[in-house]
């Protein structure tokens, strides 16, 4: 089983901002689509409710500390572990996507085999959530797509996929 992760960064790492996008990028949203359909997905649960519903056509699995919470159309668990545990189990097919935010993706840095990095070519000053650095020694980018600024792409950005090695 394939334990990825896919997040759009800028350049300093910027993620966010009010538990929100900074960005409207249709082109990495597309891609997102794409990649994830058909797996299984984990969110951190303040990444959950800002999406505000359980992604279609994937297995939402969600990680919060309360114990009581309850979100129709997805699983809870209470901890990045389990959250993995549950996914392997579920056998949709065999990667599961680690969706944010920042303390879940911290959390997976260590765990992760695929990391699907867009690269948002801009810079955020307002941002107030930001991507871990990840330490690529001993990572092979395997792809790497450009898209340019465009009416449907606020700003440019690279598509790269990177593998340990």
């Amino acid at each position: 089983m394939t334990i990825s992760l896919i997040v759009a960064r800028a350049k300093d790492n910027a993620i966010g901002k009010d538990n929100d996008l900074l960005w409207k990028i249709k082109d990495d949203l597309r891609l997102f689509k794409r990649t994830t359909a058909g797996h299984v997905v984990i969110h951190g649960r303040k990444s959950f409710e800002s999406i505000g519903f359980p992604l279609p056509n994937r297995s939402n699995i969600i990680i919060t500390r309360n114990k009581d919470y309850k979100a129709e159309g997805a699983f809870v668990t209470n901890s990045l572990e389990e959250a993995i545990e549950l996914g392997q189990k579920l056998e949709m097919n065999d990667e599961i996507f680690i969706l944010g935010g920042a303390e879940i993706y911290r959390q997976s840095l260590d765990l992760v085999d695929r990391m699907y990095l867009s690269e948002v070519k801009g810079e955020f000053p307002d941002a107030d959530v930001y991507f871990p650095e990840p330490n690529l020694e001993g990572w092979n980018q395997v792809k790497c797509d450009t898209y340019e600024q465009s009416e449907a792409n606020e700003f440019a950005f690279d598509f790269c996929v990177w593998e340990r090695g």
